[in-house]
């Protein structure tokens, strides 16, 4: 399965947007997402409430040291991204017009290790080798923030992290040995553990928790759109919301359309990994958000602020405007 093929798969569905205003959305292939959209285009659910949703499959690589999604997002190219709000918080902060408008789910990954490795958790990771898409990845700061507020190390110090750049050169990393183990992200994690000899040895959901103080469900990665449009697109931005939601509701109770996902738009289509990623993703996705949310949200980030300092996160505070609960009129 490559790109080319799952974006044949959402061309398939994409109809005439006749007058409706248009949402063009600019996702990584291999981000979980694609799930979403495909369902509001098969359903129609875009049209059902009055926008016409616009889906292209971008690379995961880095464009001048951000995703290629901000890049697109921030250079006009895109109008719906999705990215974890400590990067959207880093980039309003040194100026990008960008606003976090609806959540999309508790999007961090595993650390992957060898079957035979002796790492099982945090205070294993002395010493070793561990790649990362890029040090200031959501994941590997979790990490740190964790391994200093509950074993007294900085993995950063006491490791040797190993940038490679995208999703796709970290499971490369692992499967040529040149490193102890990967932060991948989740929907990539049951492909390499049901097909290879890997394990995951412990999710990074876990450490958001413990992080948090609290039980309720935070969202990592939130929908990202400009100001521009958030003001000037009342209509796109309330349907969008409203279609996520019938999109979530359809992915959380139908079985059988996770199997068509499997074929349209998964690399392995190994039933065991259809399952792993389906059940994955009713327990990562997040439905909607409240002003308790967002004050969670806050929380979090004040706690890595404060273990892993403004270095490590990128920016010192979250903006304000950030977060955008309610559509514009």
């Amino acid at each position: 399965m490559d790109v080319e093929t799952q974006q044949a798969a959402l061309d398939a569905l994409h109809d005439d947007p006749g007058d409706l205003p248009v949402f063009r959305a600019r996702f990584e292939h291999n981000g979980s997402p694609r799930y979403m959209l495909y369902t509001i285009k098969k359903f129609g659910f875009d049209h059902d409430h009055g926008f016409h949703l616009d889906v292209q499959l971008v690379s995961d690589e880095l464009e001048g040291g951000v995703e290629t999604v901000e890049a697109k997002l921030q250079d006009g190219d895109a109008d719906l991204i999705d990215i974890d709000y400590i990067s959207t918080a880093r980039e309003r902060a040194e100026g990008a017009p960008i606003v976090a408008f609806h959540p999309y789910g508790r999007t961090v990954g595993g650390l992957v290790v060898p079957e035979d490795s002796p790492i099982e958790g945090l205070e294993d990771l002395r010493g070793k080798r561990l790649g990362v898409v890029r040090r200031l990845d959501k994941n590997w700061i979790l990490t740190r923030a964790a391994c200093r507020e509950f074993h007294d190390f900085d993995p950063d110090e006491e490791a040797t992290p190993v940038e490679a750049g995208s999703k796709v050169g970290l499971t490369e990393m692992l499967q040529e040995g040149e490193v102890d183990g990967i932060f991948q992200f989740w929907p990539i994690v049951p492909e390499i553990t049901e097909t290879g000899p890997y394990r995951e040895a412990f999710p990074v959901s876990d450490l958001v928790q413990r992080l948090s103080g609290t039980e309720n469900k935070l969202p990592i990665s939130t929908f990202l759109t400009s100001e521009e449009y958030f003001e000037g697109n009342p209509q796109a931005i309330r349907g969008f919301k409203r279609a996520y939601g019938e999109a979530v509701d359809q992915l959380r109770s139908d079985d059988e359309l996770w199997e068509t996902i499997g074929d349209e738009l998964m690399y392995e289509n190994d039933p065991a990994v259809i399952r792993a990623v389906r059940d994955g993703w009713r327990d990562m996705v997040v439905a909607d958000w409240d002003e308790e949310t967002v004050e969670g949200m806050g929380r979090l980030f004040d706690h890595l602020l404060e273990v892993a300092g403004e270095e490590a996160i990128g920016v010192d505070h979250l903006p304000e405007g950030l977060f955008r609960l309610e559509a514009p009129e």
